[in-house]
């Protein structure tokens, strides 16, 4: 099972499917924003499948605004699991990416809180902070909706809210980047890497760039992040120069963003993503983790 449930014969057995199939990317998007983790998003999917097969329809005014409580909580309850799973993580923890399918990108805010480096944000709010922001910011539910969902009174929602969004916004971009920046930026930076000239990276990297890797203890990743436009120039001209005739660096759509995915001997090995700020890129994220690249073989729809 993914999540979507099989549909059975009976009225309230049809209507409950029939709500779950109609919410379910809306669903999904709520748990992947707060989960970082499509893996995990389809669990919490599941779990939500089977609280929602067991309601009786005739109590719900709002299926929509049920479904997405029960899925914000399960999401609470596993993104506090998750917190203590990645304390023992191998190496730098980066969230799942997701190949989108090309409305996403269409939808520019969502594609901005889907991004990684959005993501990685939004992976230092608390729990209960993170799940605000999202159903707030994000898919603008009302604060009398998100109380319910986080269990909270409506004055400790916008409390919380109100603290989350000057957390995230000291730590997010403070320029809006279009796909078209980040496109040129990528195919510099492609460019550069093909060459193995360093100062051809030099020239598309930010001073204090980081780049960051994640094998998660499956395959060889950098075992802790790199900082500083010199270092991460270097490291990426060795680290590709050693197989340059084997790699193929191609374009793809990313969480709702331009991205590249590596292709070594023709078979996936890492998906790259880029922050880019002021015309150069401030942030190179590359999952290698085979564990996470499994939703890159087919687009994820996303819906707010």
């Amino acid at each position: 099972m993914t999540g979507t449930p099989q549909t059975a014969p009976g009225g309230a057995r049809d209507d409950a499917t029939t709500e779950f199939v109609t919410h379910r990317n809306l669903l999904f998007t709520v748990a992947y924003e707060m989960l970082g983790s499509a893996a995990d998003a389809e669990d919490v999917l599941q779990e939500v499948w089977l609280r929602w097969s067991d309601v009786d329809l005739a109590e719900v005014r709002d299926p929509r605004a049920y479904l997405v409580t029960i899925t914000t909580r399960q999401s609470l309850t596993r993104l506090r699991t998750l917190g203590r799973r990645k304390e023992s993580y191998v190496g730098s923890w980066l969230p799942e990416p997701l190949l989108t399918t090309p409305d996403v990108a269409e939808d520019v805010e969502l594609a901005d809180n889907v991004s990684m480096a959005m993501l990685l944000v939004l992976e230092t709010l608390a729990p209960t902070e993170r799940a605000v922001f999202v159903l707030r910011e994000v898919f603008d539910l009302g604060y009398d909706e998100i109380a319910q969902a986080v269990g909270k009174t409506q004055a400790a929602v916008r409390q919380i809210a109100h603290r989350a969004r000057a957390h995230v916004a000291a730590r997010r971009p403070r320029e809006v980047v279009s796909p078209a920046e980040t496109r040129a930026a990528l195919e510099a930076f492609r460019r550069a890497v093909d060459s193995g000239d360093v100062q051809r990276l030099l020239d598309v990297l930010a001073p204090d760039v980081v780049l960051v890797g994640d094998g998660g203890g499956v395959v060889q990743a950098l075992p802790k992040p790199v900082f500083g436009a010199d270092r991460v120039a270097r490291v990426l001209a060795t680290g590709m120069g050693r197989v340059a005739a084997a790699v193929a660096l191609e374009p793809a759509e990313v969480n709702g963003q331009p991205a590249l995915v590596l292709r070594l001997d023709g078979k996936l090995d890492a998906v790259i993503t880029v922050r880019v700020e002021g015309g150069r890129i401030t942030g190179v994220y590359a999952v290698r983790n085979p564990e996470k690249l499994s939703r890159m073989r087919q687009e994820t729809a996303l819906r707010r």
